[in-house]
């Protein structure tokens, strides 16, 4: 999928293109969600924030990055300085970079973990069930873990699959302090719904 084939992010009320300071916020709802979150990163490394990507959908694009750079008069060199991007092409490599964020976020330290393809990694019908649950069980604990440090973002194309394995989706969710979903509107364009929403102290760092 290309840059311009992504839908034109509507307005919404409260930021909604500002993913929360504190807490995990998972956001759902298109196909296409694990490459949204490139339109929260200008705010964020604006507001001065460091973005460490853990990329399990393979979604990081960098001339993306380097466009909303351009539209902002900046160094795309500098912008790109504020992110890090970690990827990973099976279950187990995410739940590795997952077990291991806290020394990631030691030597980059960021205020923003983004998480792509989590948990639909999972979903790999080459692994076994019994093995994918026990990885997925393993990385959500880190990540609830992380929570604490940083604000942690998922972006999950999940409920694009008919899985017994979905299960791991409403465990994501259950857990989550924001949930937010992508629909398209004809008229309007791209919006996002905020399905569930709690105060989490800010933490500081």
């Amino acid at each position: 999928m290309t840059a311009s084939s992504i839908p034109t992010l509507a307005p919404v009320s409260t930021s909604p293109w500002a993913i929360p300071d504190a807490g995990l916020s998972v956001y759902y709802g298109r196909s296409e969600t694990p490459r949204l979150f490139h339109y929260f990163l200008p705010r964020a490394i604006l507001e001065g924030k460091q973005v460490l990507c853990l990329d399990g959908g393979n979604r990081f694009d960098p001339l993306l990055i380097a466009r909303f750079a351009r539209k902002r008069e900046l160094n795309s060199s500098e912008f790109g300085q504020k992110i890090r991007v970690a990827r990973a092409f099976t279950c187990f490599q995410l739940t590795e970079l997952l077990v291991r964020l806290p020394r990631l976020l030691r030597t980059f330290p960021a205020q923003l973990v983004i998480v792509t393809a989590f948990p639909e990694l999972y979903f790999d019908e080459d692994v076994r069930e019994r093995e994918a649950i026990a990885s997925f069980q393993r990385a959500f604990r880190a990540l609830q873990a992380e929570r604490l440090s940083a604000s942690v973002a998922v972006f999950t194309d999940a409920t694009s699959f008919r899985s017994s394995r979905r299960v791991m989706f409403q465990e994501l969710i259950a857990q989550a302090d924001q949930v937010l979903k992508f629909t398209v509107n004809e008229s309007t364009g791209l919006s996002l719904t905020n399905e569930k929403f709690a105060t989490v102290p800010k933490v500081l760092r």
